[in-house]
């Protein structure tokens, strides 16, 4: 992924009626590819992730080739209730969507409820570098409280 794509910050933003939302232009241009294609993944209770549909498409890709190498070689033979499960999550965890003007994200049906906010409701728009997430405000505060005690350790085990 080049580094263009390293994406921080956090803002907040209203979902208007119509279930819209509008990204800052540089989160919305960092996760749309070259034919206007973005990727809306289901990640957390609460929290829908952003993605470049190119990038993710070649995620899931590789990801699938390598299952299925392993179904052909009788090597998941075992692991049938594992695969039918990833099977399930795969089929509705994420839907292609084009941002109008570049930047307005219509939140898909199905992807509502799993973030758990809606019209007239704040979320909060977060950077996370390859991603860009969008978070009910009460489950970002969450994972804040618990993750925010680790920033020092990941950084440094990161940049290490």
């Amino acid at each position: 992924m080049p580094d263009e794509t390293f994406i921080t910050g956090e803002v907040r933003r209203r979902i208007d009626e119509r279930f819209r939302v509008s990204l800052p232009a540089d989160f919305a241009g960092r996760v749309t590819d070259g034919n206007g294609e973005t990727i809306v993944a289901k990640e957390r209770a609460g929290c829908l992730s952003l993605w470049r549909a190119a990038d993710w498409q070649k995620r899931i890709d590789d990801g699938v080739s390598l299952i299925q190498q392993k179904m052909s070689a009788g090597r998941m033979e075992q692991r049938w209730s594992d695969i039918q499960r990833l099977g399930r999550l795969l089929s509705t965890r994420h839907r292609t969507v084009r941002m109008a003007n570049r930047s307005r994200l219509l939140i898909p049906d199905g992807f509502r409820d799993f973030l758990g906010s809606g019209p007239s409701d704040e979320i909060v728009i977060v950077g996370a570098v390859i991603c860009v997430e969008l978070w009910n405000p009460d489950a970002w505060l969450q994972v804040l409280q618990q993750e925010m005690p680790e920033f020092t350790e990941i950084f440094k085990d990161l940049s290490n």
